[in-house]
């Protein structure tokens, strides 16, 4: 198994990378837009982190837009490393070994996600907010008191 300090390094190896996303919005959507395929592709060994890998990637989407940015730089780039180590298909299980190159993927994001609990929480809670405040009842149809998502 891999240890901390393997888990550290491997997606440490990003962060220089990472911080070239932070003014370069259109790498950061591209960048999701292939996180989110893989995740997808590979859902059921991902699915101890499922969760947690949908917030991330939500976050760094609402940061991404400007909607989020109570967060420190320091957390956002450790997040885009991570982003970034997961889409990479050579990290320290080159994604090729099938079936062993989603393991490391998914040790370093549950890595990543300890380091940031705190912060991912708070988003978590703003985004449960902010998606209550999004919400409006329809009453122009009568009978419909279903809230819809705007």
């Amino acid at each position: 198994m891999l240890g901390t300090k393997k888990l550290g390094e491997g997606y440490k190896r990003f962060e220089s990378k990472a911080k070239e996303y932070i003014g370069r919005p259109e790498k950061t959507d591209i960048l999701l837009k292939d996180a989110n395929k893989k995740a997808d592709e590979h859902k059921g060994s991902l699915e101890g982190i499922w969760d947690n890998l949908q917030l991330l990637f939500d976050l760094v989407g609402a940061w991404r837009r400007g909607e989020y940015r109570k967060i420190p730089t320091g957390s956002i780039v450790t997040i885009i490393a991570s982003i970034i180590y997961f889409v990479s298909p050579i990290d320290l299980m080159p994604d090729f070994l099938i079936g062993l190159g989603i393991v490391d993927d998914a040790a370093v994001i549950g890595f990543v996600l300890k380091q940031i609990t705190s912060d991912l929480e708070k988003f978590r809670l703003w985004k449960e907010t902010h998606e209550a405040t999004n919400m409006v009842i329809d009453e122009s149809v009568p009978g419909n008191n279903r809230p819809s998502l705007n």
